[in-house]
């Protein structure tokens, strides 16, 4: 009988995360040991570390993960549409369906994340996801910058200040109603997309050009 082909260390890695992926969504990242992930991988904690370092590199590559796929869903909605509103409008229906589709990578992608190169310290999946970050940021600042240019937004906001703050109140938003689905149906009568379209538009007018045009 042939032997079976031994899987790349890659297939192995992939296999860990995805497992431990699932125990930090059930139980959350620090009641997760590294004993837990063996042994629901199938493993022994030797072998896991033969994989990774710590509990921490496997925190970064799921936070890496998290990154590239909400990138490309702000990417993707983004080229959609022309209009300044129709880019927001999809942009924030974007995030909702990536809440929906992946409720722990949407809580992670909120935590704190490395932004000190400057040393070795550090696993190469943090940089990669600090540079997607930014690179989403950059989005978002585009997507204001035209809309400043075409009068559909006010001229006198800062870019940057107003890209993260916007970037904050949709995710808190996001987030909150999905934690809150219940009270916000008994205390106001409203659905959980309801009440987001609400607070969508209620930060879409705050950066709103309201001044009649020349």
């Amino acid at each position: 009988m042939a032997r079976r082909k031994k899987e790349p260390r890659s297939v192995h890695r992939d296999n860990i995360a995805s497992v431990a992926s699932k125990l930090f969504a059930e139980r959350g990242i620090s009641a997760t040991s590294m004993d837990d992930i063996a042994k629901a991988a199938g493993y022994s904690k030797a072998t896991l570390y033969v994989y990774f370092e710590n509990k921490e590199e496997i925190v970064s590559i799921l936070v890496l993960d998290s990154m590239k796929k909400l990138c490309s869903y702000i990417s993707s909605a983004l080229q959609l549409q022309t209009s300044t509103r129709a880019k927001y409008d999809l942009i924030c229906k974007e995030l909702t369906r990536y809440q929906d589709e992946y409720p722990f990578y949407f809580k992670i992608m909120l935590d704190k994340i490395n932004v000190n190169f400057e040393n070795q310290d550090f696993f190469p999946e943090e940089k990669e996801s600090y540079e997607i970050g930014e690179e989403i940021n950059k989005m978002i600042k585009g997507l204001l910058l035209s809309g400043i240019e075409s009068g559909d937004l006010r001229r006198d906001i800062e870019l940057m200040p107003t890209s993260f703050s916007c970037w904050g109140m949709l995710s808190g938003l996001i987030l909150l109603a999905a934690n809150k689905k219940d009270y916000i149906q008994k205390t106001m009568d409203m659905s959980r997309n309801e009440f987001l379209q609400h607070g969508f538009n209620m930060i879409y007018q705050s950066i709103a050009n309201t001044e009649e045009p020349e």
